[in-house]
């Protein structure tokens, strides 16, 4: 799989879409370099000290109107941190209900509601998302709904806030908008790889195995793959014309 998305799958709006999406991406970098930040000291700012598997900001980010969440943590490999981004079941229409017949642990009791991991965005030291991964259930203790469920959902993440960082809020609402076809792909694959484990591992629960934790994952760079998105955008207005 490659982070450039089948093109001939892309109406020009969507590719419209994508490429703003791109553009409020590296304004939100420009605008942090003008005081030597980025992403990740934002979302740390006033943190003396970055503990592993903690979340950042403490409590979590939420938004009230779009029901969609995030935080930041570290625990993998290879990697500064990663945000994992979410919607709760508030965003959701009464028809999308989980995937029925999973178990339903004790740690999902902790909330009065449901809640869908969408992607994780790995970040490098220097404040740059460079890996899109899906996670297996145990992961986020999340509740699991269907692939075509999930792809609903991607339009409905908006982080429409100050708090705690208006950079931040903008920056990721605009990696889903930006790489929706990629992450789309990716939790088809994440089905795939569910699947595929519970027929190799019979008699045991898929969601709460230990073993595994990433069911699929991408490279990707920002800035080709804008670049990419407009190529394709000019190759079509020339070929218009």
């Amino acid at each position: 799989m490659s982070q450039i998305p089948d093109w001939e799958k892309l109406s020009d709006d969507e590719l419209q879409s994508m490429a703003e999406a791109g553009h409020e991406i590296l304004n939100c970098y420009r605008v942090l370099a003008k005081s030597s930040d980025n992403i990740i000291g934002e979302i740390l700012k006033g943190e003396e000290t970055f503990f592993e598997m903690d979340h950042y900001p403490p409590g979590d980010v939420y938004d009230p109107e779009s029901h969609s969440q995030y935080y930041y943590h570290a625990h993998r490999e290879g990697e500064h941190g990663h945000f994992h981004t979410f919607l709760r079941s508030e965003g959701m229409e009464e028809r999308e209900q989980p995937v029925p017949d999973q178990t339903h642990m004790e740690y999902m009791e902790e909330r009065e509601d449901n809640i869908c991991h969408l992607i994780a965005i790995s970040m490098d030291n220097r404040g740059f998302p460079i890996n899109l991964f899906t996670t297996n259930r145990w992961v986020t203790a999340e509740n699991w709904y269907r692939a075509e469920d999930v792809h609903r959902f991607l339009d409905r993440f908006e982080m429409d806030l100050v708090p705690p960082s208006w950079p931040v809020n903008i920056w990721i609402t605009n990696i889903v908008r930006l790489y929706k076809p990629v992450i789309a792909e990716l939790i088809l694959k994440r089905d795939s790889a569910i699947e595929n484990w519970q027929q190799e591992n019979p008699g045991q629960d898929v969601f709460e195995d230990r073993d595994l934790e990433v069911t699929s994952e991408q490279d990707i760079d920002v800035q080709a793959y804008l670049q990419a998105i407009e190529r394709e955008i000019n190759r079509r207005v020339t070929e218009d014309t």
